[in-house]
């Protein structure tokens, strides 16, 4: 009787060994975040950064009497606050006071020695950085009718300040624009298309909200983004003549080829074959970019790309593509927002540099980039604009981007 419990139990303990173990549960994988959630997270994260005096500074290696140049404290101020302006805030009136901040800093920037329009001798300068996106700004606040009460004066006598400076210090003969000149303010020198298309657009804009902007300054400006572009749809990196370049350095001028053809699409001078064009190498050659993300110094071979043209190349890329084929864009859009996923901090942040303060930069490019299929496309520029002047046809106010 015993040797047969033994055994029964002996049995119950195979039955038991024999049984399968069931596999762990793994742990269910972290969905990637949502664009709204980018946006919004981003743009709380922009809005803690604010420094003193309602100031977003743009860091780089660049200094002037080892300072900050007061062009990249007004331009980088200009690019944050116009992202806080478009994105949904989880408090509007800490959003809003942060604006007027910033609105007010902007402002007072005409005012600053180092913005003079009158000393302005060429060489390596970057006001014209806070002349063009100082102006952005100001513009985006007028077209959303936010404006803080009571500066509405004042926002209008600071645009026409930078846009009258912008506009004087083109380059002589060549068009365009260059923070980095080889020569003095009156001399011609190679126009850059990574600043020339900023520029323009800002001009387009503040002719299509009735300010006065030269034709010939931006047909000149047009026509030296055309120079810099070769047959072959690559675009130099800066250029006084006709660009002959092959495609040998497209990997590293992606982020210029989407701006450029933007910009001359938005006057009648692209079409969408090359806007395509340029979308699509951008994403083909994205890791060529990458290589130079927040790495220590700036132009590096082997295509002279520089860490800040990162953010900047994918804000111009989604640009481009806010402008092709309305069906074309879905698709594009999420492979732009898969490729932003990937330098995503774990914070929601974005930073192409090695500076304390290039976060706020980065965030903010790379979440405007975000916001522009939810925003009303740009003013263009009339392909005849060189036969008219620019008085006789203004338009009356940009169109209103929503405010959350």
């Amino acid at each position: 009787m015993l040797s047969a419990t033994v055994c029964v139990v002996a049995g119950m303990f195979a039955m038991q060994e024999a049984a399968p173990v069931a596999a762990p549960v793994a742990a269910p994988l972290a969905a990637p975040p949502s664009v709204d959630e980018c946006i919004r997270i981003g743009a709380e994260r922009v809005l803690v950064m604010e420094e003193a005096q309602g100031e977003w500074p743009y860091e780089g290696v660049y200094r002037v009497r080892g300072e900050i140049p007061m062009g990249y404290r007004i331009g980088g101020t200009g690019i944050c606050a116009q992202m806080l302006l478009a994105a949904p805030a989880a408090d509007n009136a800490k959003r809003d006071a942060a604006i007027a901040r910033a609105a007010e800093f902007v402002c007072s920037g005409i005012t600053q020695p180092d913005m003079s329009i009158d000393d302005y001798s060429g060489g390596y300068d970057v006001r014209a950085w806070g002349y063009c996106y100082g102006a952005k700004f100001l513009l985006a606040l007028r077209a959303a009718q936010a404006v803080p009460a009571g500066a509405e004066g004042k926002v209008d006598a600071a645009l026409r300040w930078y846009l009258a400076a912008l506009q004087k210090i083109e380059i002589p003969q060549v068009g365009g624009w260059n923070y980095a000149r080889q020569s003095g303010a009156e001399a011609p020198s190679p126009a850059s298309p990574f600043m020339t298309a900023p520029c323009l657009l800002t001009l387009f804009e503040a002719r299509a909200q009735g300010f006065e902007v030269d034709s010939a300054v931006v047909e000149r400006g047009l026509t030296a983004l055309e120079r810099c572009r070769s047959e072959s749809g690559n675009v130099a990196y800066s250029s006084k003549d006709q660009n002959k370049e092959g495609t040998k350095s497209v990997p590293g001028a992606t982020g210029r080829m989407t701006a450029t053809e933007s910009a001359l699409y938005m006057a009648g001078r692209s079409d969408a074959a090359r806007l395509r064009g340029a979308v699509e190498a951008f994403i083909a050659h994205w890791d060529e970019l990458e290589k130079r993300r927040a790495k220590p110094g700036t132009h590096a071979a082997p295509y002279g790309v520089a860490p800040y043209y990162f953010y900047y190349a994918h804000l111009a890329a989604a640009q481009a593509v806010e402008l092709l084929p309305e069906a074309e864009r879905a698709p594009l859009r999420e492979r732009l927002f898969e490729l932003l996923l990937r330098t995503r901090s774990a914070e929601g942040t974005w930073d192409d540099r090695v500076f304390p303060r290039t976060a706020n930069f980065g965030t903010a490019t790379a979440v405007n980039s975000l916001l522009l299929p939810k925003l009303p496309r740009g003013a263009g520029w009339p392909s005849n604009a060189a036969a008219e002047n620019s008085k006789d046809s203004t338009a009356a106010s940009g169109p209103v981007s929503p405010r959350g």
